[in-house]
C-alpha cells in the first residue's frame, strides 16, 4: 500500500515529500486546500487541523519532523536513518533543536514576508535572537559537510527544512557561514526537486 502525505506542496508537507523521495519510496501526494484543513475528512487524519497529514496503511502520523524519522527509520536505516544509537541519538537532538530553537525564532520572519502576518517588529524581535542559535550549529559544521558523519542523513534533511526558513523569510544569516554552506548543499540535492526523480 503506497503512503499519503496529505497537504499543501507550499506547506510543511514537503518536507515529507522530500523524505519520501530522497530514499525512493513512493507516496501518493494528496493536495489538500489550505481552507480544507479544519474539514472532518483531514481531521481524520491529522486532529490538529495543520498540514501535514500522513498515513501508511493504518497508521496515521501527524508532525512533520516525526514523520520523517518514521519514514526514514523504516525505509533508510542504514542510509539515511543512522543504524547505531549514538548517531540516533544526534538525529534526536538536532531534530527537536531546530523544532524548538530554530523555527520559533525563524517563522515570524517567514510568515510576514508570506503576508500571513503583519507584524514586522515581532518578527526581527524574534529574528534578532537567532544568531547564537545559530552558532550552535554553525560550530557543530565547523570543518564538517553534514551533522553526522560523512554523509547526507535526516538530521540533515530535518534541520535544513527548518533553517530553509530563514531564506524564504529573507534574513540574513551570513554570520554563520558553515550553515550557510550546508544549507546550500542541502537544497541543491535532486530530491528537493520533483522533477528531477519523479
Amino acid at each position: 500500500m503506497t503512503m499519503k502525505i496529505y497537504g499543501s506542496a507550499m506547506s510543511r508537507a514537503s518536507r515529507v515529500m522530500w523524505c519520501a523521495r530522497e530514499l525512493g519510496v513512493p507516496f501518493e501526494h494528496v493536495d489538500v486546500a489550505w481552507e480544507d484543513q479544519k474539514k472532518p475528512e483531514f481531521l481524520a487524519v491529522n486532529p490538529c487541523g495543520k498540514f501535514p497529514g500522513y498515513a501508511d496503511g493504518d497508521l496515521k502520523l501527524f508532525e512533520s519532523l516525526a514523520i520523517n524519522l518514521y519514514i526514514a527509520k523504516k525505509y533508510g536505516t542504514g542510509e539515511l536513518y543512522p543504524a547505531n544509537i549514538d548517531d540516533e541519538g544526534r538525529v534526536f537532538q538536532w531534530t527537536l533543536f531546530a523544532a524548538a530553537e530554530i523555527e520559533p525564532l525563524a517563522m515570524p520572519s517567514l510568515m510576514f514576508q508570506l503576508g500571513y502576518s503583519k507584524d514586522e517588529a515581532g518578527a526581527k524581535a524574534a529574528a534578532d535572537r537567532l544568531p547564537p542559535v545559530l552558532k550552535v550549529l554553525d560550530d557543530a559544521l565547523k570543518g564538517r559537510d553534514w551533522l553526522l558523519g560523512s554523509k547526507f542523513s535526516i538530521a540533515d534533511l530535518n534541520v535544513a527544512s527548518v533553517v530553509a526558513m530563514t531564506r524564504y523569510g529573507k534574513l540574513d544569516i551570513s554570520y554563520a557561514p558553515n550553515v550557510v554552506a550546508w544549507l546550500d548543499r542541502c537544497l541543491a540535492r535532486p530530491a528537493r526537486n520533483p522533477k528531477a526523480v519523479e
